[in-house]
């Protein structure tokens, strides 16, 4: 297992905490197993194994665990009376009305809850009314480039790391992979397993052959301004119409799947949210090469999506950043204020470096501002904004 510190730490921190913990991702992302890394950390500080109780959904060891009434009385049958018991509700969306069962055993005192679910559709609607500021999402992505090297400690070639990582995808089950077509088998099966299960089917989609085709846009147009009309526009002049609401749909069931990352402007003059453009990423490179291939391989808007999935695991809200005329790949907001990123393959070039400075250079607030390429140069500052490494950025503490 690679270890995943950053949510082992949210874990650890939100244990015993009258708090539900809801751990979010796409399917395969770790969520079961970050379960399982909790639950060695539980033994290793004196819970007995008879106060953990873990249900895994999805197993068919449950497959009549479909009610809400089913799930809380097997649960409530063996807590024990006068201890903590530590309960793991894996994928807990696919019991009907989940949401009684899971206010049921959160009223309990001896419990302490922990669940996971694989679409936003898990915190939507009657959970979120029903559990308001008494649960924490702690949300999950597939590996980072560091916990990706991490798994190969005697590799130092930094650069091919990142292409495996691109290439081979950043899901953990691939590591355990050497044979590409096996790594294509098995992201195939996760592409289909959340467009069919957890999209066609939840949202009804007549046409899925439709859906591929607006998923296959998005995925060549990451890091480009995209919006419904202009993917409605694109499929029906190459033959293939639909309207604009119908795209909406789809891209609403694909953000909530995880699979995509729907990304707002900012205008950082104004310092307002900008209603209209934005930008899409995914949430898995290795899945865009799967169903891509080669073509449409722009590097660095492949890059920016690497950086951006980062921003959020550092837990920063991410947009776009709109200065005047001139856009900023990426402003993160946190508790300790924003900061801007331009994001290049590379500034070799005079011409290319003085384009990717001029907006940060026309952002005339004292945040903190990086310009960050694959460049192999020490790091060097211009007028206040520092050029970075991307690779060392990536696996910094």
């Amino acid at each position: 297992m690679v270890e995943r510190k950053e949510t082992l730490d949210d874990l650890i921190s939100f244990k015993d905490k009258n708090l539900i913990k809801v751990v979010t991702g796409i399917r395969r992302c770790g969520k079961s197993t970050m379960f399982e890394l909790f639950q060695d950390y539980l033994k290793e500080h004196g819970i007995a194994e008879e106060q953990i109780i873990t249900v895994n959904l999805e197993d068919g060891d449950y497959r009549e665990m479909r009610t809400s009434m089913r799930l809380y009385e097997y649960v409530d049958g063996k807590l024990i009376k006068d201890k903590m018991n530590y309960v793991f509700l894996d994928e807990v969306q696919q019991v009907n009305n989940f949401q009684e069962g899971v206010d049921w055993l959160y009223a309990k005192k001896n419990v302490d809850l922990y669940i996971t679910g694989s679409n936003a559709f898990l915190l939507s609607g009657e959970l979120a009314t029903l559990l308001s500021g008494r649960y924490v999402e702690i949300k999950m992505q597939p590996l980072s480039f560091k916990e990706y090297v991490a798994a190969y400690p005697d590799n130092t070639n930094m650069s091919a790391l990142y292409m495996n990582y691109l290439q081979n995808s950043s899901f953990p089950g691939t590591l355990e992979l050497t044979r590409k077509k096996d790594i294509r088998t098995y992201l195939e099966g996760i592409y289909n397993t959340i467009l069919l299960k957890d999209i066609v089917t939840r949202k009804k989609i007549s046409d899925p052959s439709m859906l591929q085709s607006v998923v296959e846009f998005v995925f060549g147009n990451i890091g480009n301004m995209c919006s419904s009309t202009k993917i409605a526009n694109s499929m029906t002049s190459s033959g293939r119409k639909i309207s604009v609401p119908t795209v909406e749909s789809y891209l609403s069931a694909l953000a909530d799947s995880f699979i995509v990352y729907k990304v707002g402007r900012y205008d950082i003059k104004g310092k307002q949210y900008l209603a209209t453009g934005s930008k899409y990423y995914v949430a898995d490179i290795g899945l865009r090469y799967f169903l891509l291939g080669t073509r449409h391989t722009d590097m660095g808007h492949i890059l920016e999506n690497i950086v951006y999935l980062e921003l959020l695991r550092r837990g920063n809200e991410v947009y776009v950043g709109k200065v005047g005329d001139a856009e900023v790949d990426f402003i993160a907001i946190n508790a300790d204020g924003e900061t801007y990123y331009q994001v290049s393959q590379t500034v070799m070039e005079e011409q290319t470096l003085k384009r990717e400075l001029s907006s940060l250079d026309a952002i005339k607030d004292h945040n903190p501002k990086y310009l960050l390429t694959m460049d192999y140069t020490p790091v060097a500052s211009y007028n206040g904004i520092k050029q970075i490494n991307v690779l060392e950025w990536l696996i910094k503490e």
